[in-house]
């Protein structure tokens, strides 16, 4: 294990994923998908609660005037969360508009708070997932024919938007303007056979992406332009997500899973990361006002 690693929670969680830094909670906030739990950890003192859900989520993200938004098998919600733990809400939009069979992976926001989320084949057989964008205009699909959506991380001036496709090993990156309307789709990053495949992603306030390398055993930083720039081992294989966190968003929080991997004692734990250049805060999510999309 790097020396700047260092265990923070040994959880287990089958598929730790999603994980946001709430300055409220003052909190990590992550999820396990495949035991439907969400799970909070403080790390000025390491204390830790974790509850069950309803149903599987994918992912949260902190909405505008408190509280959350997540993706569930069902759909996009509003999500209270306190000390008595979480509440779900109203209803944002509903997941018919998907194949069976289909469900949410990954999400986040861009610099002026509009929703971006992907969806897959549940059984990853089909390159059938998509990224959609949320915004007053409603769920627009943006890009298809993913295997396995997941980011999406955007640069920290707002103007290019990363998503990759995991089992193409690539990650792609598009113009962001300011309508929120995509363009310029080109290969970012293409991964090399056996390095592992890209996972949840955080850009850095210098513009640097880090990405979690699944089957890879480690984080890895990449330069603006793509190129790499610094690789940290981790004592597990499948790291799955990563995100700054702390008041500061100095330190860089890595999830990750056991599935498959229960012969890794560290399998499934929360690892934070002493790194040099710190993160941005999660833009919270804007929320339209019709409930009906």
């Amino acid at each position: 294990m790097d020396k700047d690693v260092a265990v923070a929670w040994e959880i287990g969680a089958e598929l730790g994923e999603g994980p946001i830094w709430s300055g409220t909670l003052h909190a990590l906030v992550f999820v396990d998908i495949r035991r439907a739990r969400l799970h909070v950890y403080h790390p000025e003192d390491g204390a830790h609660r974790s509850w069950d859900l309803e149903e599987a989520c994918c992912w949260l993200l902190p909405r505008e005037g408190g509280g959350f938004v997540a993706g569930l098998r069902s759909g996009v919600v509003e999500l209270e969360l306190d000390e008595q733990g979480p509440r779900i809400g109203k209803r944002l939009t509903p997941i018919e508009w998907l194949p069976a069979g289909d469900r949410l992976n990954d999400a986040g926001s861009d610099t002026r708070g509009r929703l971006w989320f992907g969806s897959m084949d549940d059984a990853e057989n089909e390159a059938r997932g998509h990224l959609f964008r949320l915004d007053s205009r409603g769920v627009i699909r943006m890009d298809s024919e993913y295997h396995v959506t997941n980011g999406p991380a955007i640069s920290p001036d707002g103007d290019t938007l990363y998503h990759n496709d995991s089992p193409r090993q690539t990650v792609f990156a598009f113009d962001l303007d300011d309508d929120g309307e995509l363009s310029n789709r080109r290969e970012h990053i293409r991964l090399a056979p056996g390095a592992g495949y890209p996972d949840g992603m955080t850009c850095d306030r210098e513009g640097g992406l880090w990405i979690a390398l699944w089957d890879g055993g480690r984080t890895a930083r990449f330069h603006a332009d793509g190129s790499l720039d610094r690789e940290i081992a981790l004592p597990v294989s499948r790291p799955t997500s990563c995100i700054f966190g702390g008041d500061a968003l100095d330190r860089l929080f890595v999830t990750s899973a056991a599935t498959g991997c229960h012969d890794e004692p560290l399998a499934g734990a929360l690892f934070e990361i002493a790194v040099e250049t710190g993160g941005i805060a999660t833009t919270a999510v804007i929320m339209p006002n019709d409930s009906t999309l």
